[in-house]
């Protein structure tokens, strides 16, 4: 019998659609500061840290700010998205998603999150997918945003699977090139355009089939 290997799924954007209640966040205080905030820009916060994220924002409208002012809008921003996640349930879940979920569980294989977002566990609470899960790794647990691996190595480490027997579902540029680097099966969730560095590469989990997932766990 194989030995299972390590499949590490980010959150936002992977599991959920929880991107564009960080977008309505970081609009709003992106507003505050007359500030003009797209979705186009919010696609350069995909995978980064909210410190960073909020940085980016800052030099996008060429903003000076002190770091009291600064921590104030964290802040806000984290109360904004959170109150938009109140009323999350199973309906935010990502199309096929589940139906990979359950395939792994059938075949006794380990399961990781690896996101950058403090809030995780309430967001798989809410959701009803946190059994799924053998090990949880979030915002919480490390020093590094992606693209340092530093989140996916500790879910291996967790997991007790070498970084080689582990599989990474992201979709972020930042996330690939942290599962590239830590030596790992890198899949993108998204577009070819942005996600081309991925070594396997899907729009969604529906057009993941068991074919692959057994290729990925027989490998």
């Amino acid at each position: 019998m194989k030995k299972s290997k390590g499949f590490i799924f980010d959150l936002d954007g992977v599991i959920v659609d929880t991107a564009k209640y960080h977008f309505l966040a970081w609009k709003k205080i992106a507003n505050e500061l007359g500030i003009d905030f797209t979705l186009e820009h919010n696609e350069l916060l995909k995978g980064v840290s909210r410190v960073r994220s909020l940085d980016i924002i800052l030099g996008l409208g060429n903003v000076e700010a002190s770091e009291e002012e600064k921590n104030k809008w964290l802040i806000q921003k984290n109360e904004d998205y959170l109150s938009y996640l109140v009323d999350m349930d199973e309906s935010e879940i990502l199309p096929g998603v589940i139906e990979v979920l359950n395939f792994l569980k059938k075949n006794n294989q380990l399961i990781a999150l690896g996101s950058a977002s403090k809030n995780a566990r309430p967001i798989l609470e809410k959701t009803g997918t946190l059994n799924y899960f053998d090990a949880i790794v979030d915002g919480n647990d490390v020093v590094n945003a992606k693209p340092d691996p530093e989140v996916f190595l500790h879910a291996a480490r967790l997991l007790n699977v070498a970084n080689e027997d582990s599989i990474v579902f992201e979709d972020s540029v930042a996330g690939i090139q942290a599962a590239n680097t830590a030596n790992m099966i890198s899949i993108g969730i998204g577009e070819e355009t942005t996600l081309h560095e991925a070594q396997h590469l899907f729009k969604d989990f529906t057009h993941i089939d068991s074919d692959f997932l057994e290729s990925l766990i027989n490998r």
